[in-house]
């Protein structure tokens, strides 16, 4: 059991090392546009996706699959819109890292497990625990407090937890393998992403250039998406939520370290303390959904409750009398 837990924990924090150094690979491609990167991340994410199962044969089992999906008027609705979501994320995301906010996109993935439980509450109908609460006030105050002493509202930030939040309340509802629902999701999108490279591709007036590094590096988009969302399934199948809560926080970490460290982008007192809200209301979230802090809370409950129920002084006198 502990050799597994080690594995789990190895594979998922892979996947988030992985996730906090994407913004350098998107930068190779600072020249082209947003859609165009996004059009080819769809395009052979699905391309890869399809080599994956044939090789691992398990394109019966993904057939039975999309059977089952297309009879379930639920799941086809919950996993076209999941779909169309994460592209509008994909999509912010490469816009975001190539226009120089890279800080902004990592604030926006340590926001993103309070946007969860914001949708957890309005859609799901969840009760907070006070601590819960105590994290999302604080990280309002700090968004709060960068947006007037920025004089611009992160909206990029905003955005990109949202959708990634509304994506992972939509999965919610379908219940799907990670390596099938990748595939279907890519699957949906992907006559899009192509019929867009077309027209790209009409109104350059050009071929591509299949050997070029650029080219190159648009075909690799694929496997950059896949890799880590694979190595993300195979470890959280593991490790216990707490665990993952925990790991999560390696991706924006990294990010903010390249964004101010490597493409030197300012990094102001509004982003300071509103990173230092958000990290503490994080802690205080992450620390709440252990087992050890639970188990110390409720105990305390009952010591404060026996103590309240206890009789003292001369009320405890009388009753004896």
């Amino acid at each position: 059991m502990e050799q597994e837990n080690k594995i789990g924990m190895g594979y998922a924090a892979s996947a988030y090392i992985l996730w906090g150094f994407l913004p350098i690979y998107w930068k190779l491609m600072q020249g082209t546009s947003a859609g165009v990167i996004l059009s080819h991340r769809i395009v052979w994410s699905f391309v890869f996706m399809i080599a994956l199962l044939l090789f691992m044969r398990k394109w019966h089992g993904f057939i039975q699959e999309c059977k089952i999906i297309v009879r379930d008027k639920r799941k086809l609705i919950g996993i076209t819109v999941a779909s169309l979501v994460i592209s509008m994320n994909w999509l912010l995301f490469i816009w975001a890292v190539n226009s120089d906010h890279v800080i902004q996109a990592s604030l926006g993935y340590y926001i993103n497990p309070l946007i969860s439980i914001l949708l957890g509450i309005l859609v799901l109908k969840e009760r907070l625990t006070k601590w819960q609460i105590t994290s999302f006030l604080l990280a309002a105050i700090g968004v709060t407090y960068l947006t007037v002493d920025f004089g611009i509202f992160p909206w990029v930030s905003i955005l990109l937890a949202l959708t990634f939040g509304v994506y992972g309340l939509l999965k919610k509802t379908v219940d799907i393998s990670p390596m099938f629902g990748l595939t279907i999701e890519t699957m949906i999108v992907t006559p899009i992403a192509v019929i867009y490279l077309i027209n790209h591709q009409i109104n350059a007036g050009t071929l591509p250039n299949v050997f070029q590094l650029d080219a190159l590096i648009l075909f690799g988009a694929g496997v950059a998406t896949a890799v880590p969302l694979l190595l993300f399934a195979s470890g959280a199948k593991r490790i216990s939520l707490s665990m993952v809560g925990f790991l999560q926080y390696i991706a924006p970490t990294l990010m903010l370290i390249v964004g101010v460290f490597l493409y030197h982008e300012a990094f102001t007192q509004g982003h300071f303390v509103a990173f230092i809200c958000i990290w503490t209301a994080l802690a205080i979230y992450t620390l709440s959904k252990t087992t050890w802090f639970q188990k110390l809370t409720s105990k305390k409950s009952a010591i404060n409750h026996a103590y309240v129920a206890e009789p003292i002084g001369d009320e405890k006198q009388k009753n004896v009398n």
